[in-house]
């Protein structure tokens, strides 16, 4: 059975968890066991650790089935399902903290590099907050970025020295402040930190992995897998879950709309431009699944061959699927404006789907105007480009 497959049985289960997780405001402790009993959140986890490391497609078409039944859970088991993929590419001894004892543990994380990082003797001492960590309630650590340096290139080329640094339990304070209106359940809270020591073998440069320098992880997890983008793999994911959660939405507005009926006794499925709304929703929403669908299966065949794709092809997936995301959004609000004026109300469910799509889309990762303008700037020949890899 494939992780999909394994999804799509669960969706009735993951589906009815959705109420009591909005009222916690994040996932309940059920459905957090079920996504790790079931290998769905593991399924990046190198075998060796009792993961799946199963091919990427295989995971992203989970997240979509998962986000479908539960956007909360699918976007939670999409970003946390990442983390153990990135964490086998750090030295072992941080893969030995974090699994030594419990292979089961995955953390949470917070990329945007908004706290201090301070170097000292063997690593950096870290203090600040971070937002936005999701699922960070069932995490076992967390992974946050930071700029430690300046880097000066020559020839007044100057670029900041982003890395992840991986914050053990006991380190840091969850500060509860996530209360919204869409994505309740994944209880994206803020991180503080307050002087924390991180060790050298807890610290990974990006600048590496653009770079395609050697891993220390990469040593003992050698498969194709491990051999991928970090942030094309990131931004899939979360393109994935939105991709899940607009599909939830359409089901919904389906659902609702064929049954519908508006004065004087007329159905709304028998309304032409309520048929070609829907067909044009469906067209997009199809597209813009095929190409991330062609992206991930085209970077899994190279990390197969060992190459590295380029700059210009990484621009060009990453705009592919943001765009792909703006594109379905803009569709999920032309259906939403099209319905009862009843959505309104917030135990509509159009309305708790809604929230949830415009939440997702406001990640800073999922922004299309940067990658739109970095694909056209490689095809123009435009330079320098942002470093995508």
């Amino acid at each position: 059975m494939t992780v999909a497959e394994t999804a799509r049985r669960l969706a009735p289960e993951l589906a009815a968890a959705v109420h009591e997780g909005n009222r916690l405001r994040r996932l309940p402790d059920a459905t957090w066991k079920l996504l790790v009993d079931s290998g769905l959140v593991r399924s990046l986890q190198p075998v060796r650790w009792g993961g799946g490391e199963v091919p990427l497609i295989e995971f992203m078409d989970a997240v979509i089935e998962v986000s479908r039944a539960n956007p909360s859970a699918g976007w939670v088991m999409g970003v946390m399902g990442v983390h153990p993929w990135q964490l086998a590419l750090f030295d072992e001894r941080a893969q030995q903290e974090m699994w030594g004892e419990d292979p089961t543990r995955i953390h949470s994380s917070s990329y945007m590099p908004t706290g201090k990082a301070t170097r000292v003797d063997g690593g950096y001492r870290l203090e600040g907050r971070w937002s936005f960590s999701s699922g960070c309630d069932h995490g076992d650590g967390v992974n946050l970025g930071a700029i430690v340096d300046v880097l000066d290139l020559g020839e007044g080329v100057k670029i900041p020295d982003y890395r992840s640094l991986l914050v053990l339990p006991g380190e840091y304070e969850i500060d509860d402040n996530w209360h919204t209106a869409g994505l309740r359940a994944t209880g994206s809270k803020d991180i503080v930190v307050s002087g924390t020591f991180v060790p050298d073998h807890r610290v990974q440069s990006h600048l590496d992995y653009a770079a395609w320098n050697p891993l220390p992880g990469q040593e003992r997890n050698n498969g194709p897998l491990y051999r991928l983008s970090w942030s094309a793999v990131f931004n899939l994911v979360l393109a994935a879950s939105v991709f899940g959660m607009s599909r939830g939405f359409l089901d919904a507005w389906t659902e609702v709309t064929a049954a519908r009926v508006v004065p004087p006794k007329t159905a709304q499925r028998d309304d032409p431009l309520t048929q070609i709304r829907l067909a044009e929703a469906e067209w997009t929403w199809d597209a813009a699944v095929s190409k991330l669908r062609r992206a991930v299966t085209e970077m899994q065949a190279m990390a197969e061959r060992d190459e590295h794709p380029s700059d210009d092809y990484l621009a060009r997936i990453r705009w592919d699927v943001n765009h792909g995301c703006e594109v379905v959004g803009a569709a999920v609000h032309g259906l939403y404006h099209a319905t009862t004026g009843r959505t309104a109300y917030t135990d509509h469910p159009l309305h708790r789907l809604f929230q949830d799509v415009q939440t997702a889309l406001g990640h800073a990762y999922l922004t299309p105007e940067g990658h739109a303008r970095n694909y056209a700037g490689h095809l123009l020949g435009a330079g320098p480009q942002v470093l995508t890899a």
